[in-house]
């Protein structure tokens, strides 16, 4: 699919439209129209001396075309009259152990059910990088970034029946940094809340972010966790990852200094 960043537009209104949008992380069709506007057609009344051109909105059906042109590309998904980024369509249904479930590209929609996802697991002191994420999102807003300057790329799993369907259950994310020297590597977390552990979900999710940076193009991919998250070092080991340093005693978890082990693997 090649790196997000590499987007390539027909031409600059569709570009205006898919900033907007990734800017936002999720905006209706009419609401992107009220901000990509255009200077007014030849014609109409001139500006004042010393006054920028006047800008217009472009007309609904001319616009509409902008926007198909995008959903039709994959650039853009539109969902309950909003506008989202398009990263990766496929959605994977599993049951295991009596739990159905989901995986799939997050939605904007999604944050508050990561953030709590997130935040669970942080207050275990399962995963301090994670927190950070949750501090991100909330700061920035918009949940994706998929521009010339930053990626950032969520997969949640979500349960797909019963009284909590669409709960989300368990999260990865992938941030790729904005120097031009680390764009070929990608941070990642991935966490799965205590009641919906041992079905399969952390591997899962582990395994569809690394397919998607390895077919966006990144060399390596690593994070930071407690050496008392035993669990995920060991899920991480099950996929090659390796020990790439130890700093001890550099987190404090519950008033007790715990070591920090950096794991990567390179793809």
């Amino acid at each position: 699919m090649g790196v997000p960043a590499t987007i390539e537009f027909d031409d600059a209104i569709q570009q205006r439209i898919y900033d907007e949008v990734e800017r936002n992380g999720s905006v209706s069709v009419e609401e992107v129209r009220d901000q990509v506007r255009i200077d007014s057609p030849s014609g109409s009344k001139p500006a004042r001396s010393g006054t920028a051109e006047p800008q217009v909105r472009i007309p609904p059906e001319e616009f509409q075309q902008y926007v198909s042109a995008l959903l039709d590309a994959g650039h853009l998904i539109e969902e309950e009259g909003e506008l989202h980024l398009a990263l990766d369509n496929d959605v994977e249904e599993y049951e295991e152990e009596g739990l159905s479930y989901r995986i799939r590209q997050a939605h904007q929609f999604d944050r508050r059910g990561i953030e709590t996802a997130i935040r669970e697991v942080a207050d275990e002191g399962a995963s301090i990088s994670a927190e950070r994420v949750a501090a991100d999102i909330d700061d920035e807003g918009a949940l994706l970034r998929n521009n010339d300057r930053r990626s950032r790329m969520f997969y949640v799993a979500t349960v797909s029946s019963g009284e909590n369907e669409g709960e989300v259950v368990g999260w990865v994310h992938l941030d790729a940094p904005e120097l031009d020297k680390l764009r070929h590597t990608a941070e990642l977390t991935v966490g799965v809340r205590g009641p919906y552990r041992k079905h399969g979900i952390g591997s899962r999710l582990l395994e569809r972010a690394m397919a998607w940076a390895n077919d966006a193009g990144y060399q390596k991919v690593y994070q930071s966790l407690p050496a008392t998250n035993e669990t995920a070092i060991d899920l991480l080991e099950d996929f090659s990852w390796e020990t790439e340093a130890v700093r001890n005693d550099h987190y404090l978890v519950s008033d007790e200094f715990v070591d920090e082990v950096m794991m990567a693997r390179k793809l």
